[in-house]
């Protein structure tokens, strides 16, 4: 191939993705320009993983959409052990599970719906997708005829929470939207997680997967 050519499908490459592709060199070494971007992505993740979770905004944002919201948190005390013990992650503490008892409907009325926000390995994901993508949500056809459960913003929080959410609140369908683990080409994308009949023990196998919401993702 000529190297007109090879630089011509190159450039059409980097216009389709993020991903480092062709990364220029000098000489023997990656040149300081892609050193520079690379350190400045590797912040970008870290500061995604690190950034404080604003439950408060979301919260507010929800009712403004008159969604009745319930805040709680898991086991994981703080960022710290969050990032150190996975499985206190997966789990509510004794004040959230009180809480949402309260919350849980008569025996013979349970809710179609339980969405979980939840601020997962990137907080700035959430922050930018998850509002937006329920706003959509609730306009798919037969949506508004679903009983919902309040929606749960959960704090410090992993994928396998929404079990015992849901276990808890009688939810035929549980939804987690949370942040994903930060990639050097995107600090912001958002999961889905759809768990049909959710309860604690279920394994990442019973769940259906909606990766990369962002907003350079795919229509």
């Amino acid at each position: 191939m000529k190297p007109s050519n090879a630089l011509s499908r190159l450039k059409k490459l980097h216009e389709l993705t993020p991903a480092r592709i062709g990364v220029a060199r000098a000489g023997s070494s990656i040149s300081t320009r892609e050193v520079l971007k690379f350190d400045h992505d590797h912040a970008r993740a870290r500061d995604a993983v690190h950034l404080p979770f604003d439950s408060e905004n979301i919260k507010q944002a929800l009712r403004v959409r008159e969604l009745p919201v319930v805040q709680i948190h898991s086991a994981a005390a703080n960022r710290s052990v969050y990032l150190q013990r996975p499985d206190l992650g997966r789990q509510l503490d004794g004040d959230s599970k009180s809480l949402l008892e309260h919350f849980r409907p008569p025996d013979s009325q349970d809710f179609d719906l339980g969405v979980v926000i939840a601020d997962g390995l990137s907080a700035r994901a959430v922050h930018t997708n998850a509002i937006p993508l329920i706003d959509q949500f609730r306009l798919l056809p037969g949506v508004q005829d679903w009983r919902w459960s309040p929606v749960v913003i959960a704090s410090q929080a992993r994928v396998a929470i929404a079990d015992e959410i849901g276990e808890i609140l009688k939810t035929r369908i549980s939804i987690i939207l949370i942040g994903e683990r930060p990639g050097l080409s995107a600090a912001d994308s958002m999961g889905i997680y759809l768990t049909f009949a959710p309860r604690k023990g279920r394994t990442n196998a019973e769940r259906n997967c909606i990766s990369n919401i962002r907003p350079g993702g795919l229509g």
